[in-house]
């Protein structure tokens, strides 16, 4: 049975004008992305497959072209037009975040590091920089390891937010394994960055730790 067959309320794009996103599943999403289905299922039994296949709907975002273009019913044109989804839903957080002050929406700089690191198979270190309002000037990344570890450089960090005009900064990184938890040299680095920002009058205000179901913030929990 074809989901045009369906009763209304069940079918994911009158769901979704009905009552919002949100309130639609990972395999429902999926298929109004994909809009069609292939012989013998049709767009939400596929995307149900293909979650299963991957495992789930971020190693399906995550994955490289070759295993993505892999999946039943999906190819290039797919690849390349989820690609271009993420990176507008970056940009428009990005935005936000340069229009309003940073701390006023938390969620929504937790938001942009999870699409930005949790999908990274290295630890990477980005820096968010910001005026003197808390308005974000610009996000980069500063640091690359291997998949368990990134050299960070105090001199570099502090040579960067000037270099930006920076009149504080956000640290950032990712766990590859998945594990938001810091760890001890996580909060070490974090104290000597902090130091090192103080001499230059740069205030350091927050450390994010990003990990594949949670985003921990050295804030919130009172160690800034």
């Amino acid at each position: 049975m074809s989901i045009k067959s369906w009763p209304e309320g069940e079918r994911p794009r009158e769901k979704l004008l009905a009552h919002g996103a949100e309130h639609l599943s990972d395999g429902e999403l999926l298929a109004i992305f994909l809009r069609t289905g292939v012989a013998g299922m049709d767009a939400v039994e596929l995307s149900r497959t293909l979650l299963h296949q991957f495992g789930g709907l971020r190693p399906l975002l995550a994955a490289s072209q070759a295993d993505f273009c892999k999946g039943h019913g999906l190819g290039q044109a797919k690849y390349v037009q989820l690609q271009a989804v993420m990176e507008l839903s970056k940009r428009y957080l990005v935005q936000s975040m340069q229009r309003d002050t940073v701390f006023t929406e938390p969620a929504l700089v937790k938001r942009y590091l999870q699409q930005s690191l949790a999908s990274q198979k290295r630890e990477v270190f980005m820096l968010l920089y910001l005026d003197s309002q808390h308005r974000l000037i610009c996000a980069e990344p500063l640091f690359f390891g291997t998949i368990d570890a990134s050299p960070v450089y105090p001199r570099i960090v502090v040579q960067s937010a000037l270099a930006h005009n920076a009149a504080a900064v956000i640290l950032a990184h990712n766990h590859p394994s998945g594990v938001a938890e810091p760890s001890r040299a996580d909060r070490v680095i974090t104290e000597r960055l902090t130091q090192a920002m103080s001499l230059v009058d740069i205030k350091l205000l927050d450390h994010f730790v990003v990990g594949d179901a949670e985003v921990i913030s050295f804030a919130e929990r009172g160690w800034l």
